[in-house]
């Protein structure tokens, strides 16, 4: 499920079956994975090696794949709170009284969050497969905040601030140029994504707007997208 699948309508049901609770010493274990992922997430980018996190974490390798089999499965778990602030931050900025307002400030809050954590800027780029069912409830917060996002747009069009031609898959753009800046520039010029963000909303206003070139089809942010195939397991 991606940004572009959201786009055609396509909803997500989360599916995550009930838990038998954990012992206490299992349950230490898994705070201590999901704490590490972040931790290493937000450094490294979700490519980190899971032996590393393990680690961290003071685990063994076993034991991190019985409580999260797959890397998908630990995405979730470490991502999750994350993943509903984003959600959050659409729905404030629609209730911006001021449309413009609202669009520009959920931009600088998305590419923030993206600058604070590797991890998080790669996951708001990445595509899964919908049939795993641990990834659901994270698709489920990024539908939501597509929903709101889409309506954003129309608002700040209405009122004659967001130039006519702008397309909620540009978006995608911004993420994935924000998602490369931050991580060229994290150890040596961490605020550098500012400038680049700054740039890109005086050129989504419309008393700025000039013809552009013609979107990028579908399909081929689509393929760019299902670079998340090749996360290693």
């Amino acid at each position: 499920m991606t940004w572009l699948h959201l786009c055609d309508g396509e909803g997500v049901t989360s599916r995550t079956p009930a838990e038998k609770p954990l012992r206490a010493d299992a349950a230490r274990n898994r705070k201590a994975i999901i704490t590490a992922a972040r931790h290493a997430f937000a450094e490294q980018g979700l490519q980190v090696p899971l032996d590393e996190i393990a680690r961290r974490a003071g685990v063994g390798e076993a034991t991190l794949h019985r409580r999260f089999p797959d890397r998908e499965s630990l995405i979730a778990a470490a991502f999750n709170d994350k993943m509903t602030d984003y959600a959050d931050a659409a729905a404030q900025a629609l209730a911006d009284p001021d449309p413009w307002a609202g669009f520009c400030g959920y931009v600088r809050q998305v590419c923030a969050m993206q600058s604070g954590d590797r991890g998080f800027a790669d996951l708001l780029t990445l595509t899964f497969a919908a049939t795993n069912p641990t990834i659901e409830d994270l698709e489920g917060h990024r539908a939501r905040a597509y929903r709101d996002f889409v309506t954003i747009v129309r608002r700040a069009k209405t009122s004659g601030q967001l130039r006519a031609d702008f397309h909620p898959d540009d978006m995608i753009l911004l993420l994935m140029a924000n998602a490369g800046v931050v991580a060229a520039t994290a150890g040596t010029a961490p605020d550098a994504w500012q400038r680049i963000v700054e740039y890109l909303l005086q050129a989504f206003a419309s008393e700025n707007a000039r013809e552009l070139p013609a979107p990028a089809p579908r399909g081929a942010l689509l393929r760019a997208m299902h670079r998340s195939q090749q996360t290693p397991v």
